[in-house]
């Protein structure tokens, strides 16, 4: 987590395919979010973090069910704005006193929806500014629970026919709900939902990503200090943009470990060594070992058995070439 001054939003995701694209819509608006699975949000979580507003993502688990997935409870006391997302939306109500039951797809009257829907207002909010003006709105709903009474406190900002409640709020709070999701290219203004709510939470949309890759390099440099970093590289989109970051802030300080296993696409390897040493001029050491990785999967066809060899072989030859660079204190990784 990268110390800074800007206000965060926190997303506490419940395993949603789309919960990334939570986190664009608001960093196209500006505003610094981070995503953080429901198991790593604790209390004391929430009291390090300290979030202006927090969203609670989609999710494929059923809230009626026992040990489904709950952000905690200390979400609703600290007084900072709450917006849910279709299974985000059901387990608000679910904890603050609402109902939520089984949706059927099949038999007439059933509630469960996975498609284009259309939403039409039965109340006005901030929260929903620069909507209705056609006198409905497209959404796009994946949900096969319904919300079948809303919490205490809740009233209902907009309908569908298969969601009674799609939009509820909660505006004593500033707890916002959504059956659908605002963030797909379905819901075409779904973007202006997730602006009103950060306008509503008092954010001023002061971050950008230049800002996060200064504050990543500061932070790099704090950390690293005159020490040297081993970094690993694959070629990827994380392990790159890590290994970029880190030698803007430490220079020749880092060292990059390309691991050739000899599986990647045609000419790829090169490219990764001519853009890092050439373009970048990263310090870069080419693990060339792809006839270790081949004659160890010679003659193997099932698909685990190749996976375990791969990253078996992975680390030893990792480490074999780390060992070999005198003075490294650090391990930098793009993916987790």
């Amino acid at each position: 987590m990268i110390n800074q001054a800007h206000d965060r939003l926190l997303i506490i995701d419940f395993g949603s395919q789309v919960t990334q694209l939570i986190a664009r819509r608001l960093r196209e608006l500006n505003v610094y979010c981070e995503i953080h699975p429901f198991q790593s949000v604790t209390d004391a979580f929430l009291d390090d973090f300290a979030p202006k507003a927090v969203i609670l993502s989609g999710g494929p688990a059923s809230v009626v069910h026992d040990g489904s997935p709950r952000p905690p409870a200390s979400v609703f006391t600290r007084a900072v704005p709450v917006l849910g997302i279709c299974y985000g939306q059901q387990v608000m109500m679910q904890m603050l006193g609402g109902r939520v039951e089984g949706g059927k797809i099949s038999g007439g009257g059933g509630t469960a929806e996975f498609g284009r829907a259309f939403v039409t207002p039965t109340n006005t909010s901030p929260l929903l500014d620069g909507w209705f003006a056609e006198g409905r709105e497209q959404v796009w709903m994946s949900h096969g629970d319904h919300v079948a009474k809303i919490a205490p406190g809740f009233e209902v900002l907009g309908t569908s026919p298969n969601a009674p409640f799609a939009i509820t709020a909660d505006t004593d709070r500033n707890f916002f709900a959504v059956q659908f999701h605002p963030e797909v290219h379905h819901t075409p203004k779904g973007a202006k939902l997730y602006e009103n709510f950060v306008r509503l939470a008092g954010f001023s949309g002061d971050w950008t990503m230049d800002a996060y890759r200064d504050e990543a390099i500061r932070k790099i440099r704090e950390t690293v200090g005159d020490k040297k970093v081993i970094c690993g590289l694959s070629g990827g989109v994380d392990s790159s943009v890590a290994a970029v970051l880190i030698h803007e802030a430490i220079g020749d300080q880092l060292t990059c470990v390309f691991v050739d296993h000899g599986l990647l696409r045609l000419n790829e390897a090169d490219e990764v060594v001519k853009m890092f040493r050439d373009n970048y001029n990263i310090p870069l050491i080419h693990a060339d070992e792809s006839e270790l990785f081949l004659g160890e999967l010679d003659g193997q066809s099932d698909p685990e058995t190749k996976r375990k060899i791969i990253g078996k072989l992975f680390i030893d030859v990792f480490q074999t070439y780390a060992n070999d660079i005198e003075g490294a204190e650090f391990l930098a990784q793009g993916t987790l």
